[in-house]
């Protein structure tokens, strides 16, 4: 007599089966967290891209997670009234090369007044599918990207001469890695990242300018919903939470996006509020000290045509004292190119591209 064993012949057989796999899930968050040490600087900042379909920029295990290919170019600019005001601009692509593995590669350029970052990161990312159809999405994955930075210090228009820097435009060029894990189960997603995890000594500017300690942890949650069945429109709560480890500085972003389905694509939009936990102090009129934190709000909009994407964001600081009020302004540009894989019934937009 032959049998076969399946968990369809258990009663409960495979919601028992996906109760381990989130219980693994469960332990494998809190083992990261344990193990990873929790700085003043960063590396690529932590801005809004995350919201305009470019999750990769800050999540290595989102290398090949989408059932499409992808590249994203952002730039980004802020207050355009201030001379040699910070600026960004990054190119990602990441794809899927087999069923379960993924790479992608990173450059960007950072500079604010006299000082730059130039940067390169290669990523591998592993993803385990535990779906058995494209009827649900259970999908656990894990990225790890190593970059080389150079840091560089534009000194051709300094009329003083600083013992410090006994070089002209001196730079130095290191490397880091980050590492991250990110959890889809149907319409919810998380993401953890802990980012420049090496300690690296640099001798650009003395160590306590720079501090070799870099390391920064990210935490990103989100639900995708409909209001009635077949409805065009969706809507995805989401948080995100960061933390430095050598100030010891802590974020909190509360995000809400709508989509609308459209013929062609779909169109997008919401908005986001930054709030940090730790406050800044200063003085008016020479006397009072007062404290405020930083906090901004920034919305944004976007629009997906066929392979297309186009998003913008604008980040305006709510602060009572600013540098000045015109805000940072980013655009994303990007396009989803490759062969279109298991497309999945439910709402997450991160995979479903």
């Amino acid at each position: 007599m032959n049998c076969k064993f399946s968990l369809n012949t258990i009663p409960g057989g495979r919601r028992y089966f996906f109760s381990k796999i989130q219980l693994f899930v469960f332990l494998l968050l809190l083992i990261f967290f344990k193990n990873t040490g929790l700085s003043a600087q960063e590396i690529i900042p932590t801005y809004s891209d995350y919201l305009t379909d470019n999750l990769y920029l800050i999540h290595p295990s989102m290398a090949g997670a989408s059932n499409y290919d992808q590249i994203r170019l952002t730039a980004r600019s802020q207050w355009f009234d201030v001379k040699d005001a910070p600026n960004l601009q990054t190119l990602a692509v990441n794809s899927r090369v087999t069923d379960r593995i993924g790479v992608g590669g990173i450059l960007f350029r950072d500079e604010n007044g006299n000082f730059s970052k130039l940067g390169a990161y290669g990523t591998f990312a592993y993803h385990l599918m535990f779906s058995r159809s494209n009827a649900d999405l259970n999908q656990l994955s894990f990225g790890i990207s190593a970059g080389v930075i150079q840091h560089r210090l534009d000194t051709r228009g300094f009329t003083d001469y600083d013992p410090l820097l006994d070089r002209e435009n001196p730079a130095d060029i290191f490397a880091n890695v980050d590492v991250g894990i990110s959890y889809f189960y149907r319409d919810f997603y998380l993401h953890l990242a802990a980012k420049n995890i090496l300690s690296v000594s640099r001798e650009l500017f003395y160590s306590d300018a720079v501090p070799s300690n870099m390391r920064k942890y990210l935490v990103s949650a989100g639900y995708v919903f409909d209001l009635n069945y077949n409805d065009p429109w969706s809507f995805e709560p989401s948080i995100l939470y960061q933390m430095r480890d050598a100030t010891n500085e802590m974020a909190i972003d509360v995000n809400l996006k709508a989509y609308y389905d459209l013929e062609n694509g779909k169109l997008w939009g919401g908005i986001s509020y930054r709030n940090s936990f730790e406050g800044a102090e200063y003085t008016t009129n020479g006397e009072t000290v007062k404290q405020q934190q930083l906090r901004y709000m920034t919305p944004f909009v976007g629009y997906t045509y066929k392979r297309f994407i186009f998003g913008y964001t604008f980040s305006y600081q709510l602060n009572s004292v600013v540098l000045s009020n015109n805000g940072f302004h980013q655009i994303t540009l990007g396009y989803n190119f490759g062969e279109n894989r298991q497309h999945y019934d439910c709402h997450c937009p991160a995979v479903n591209n």
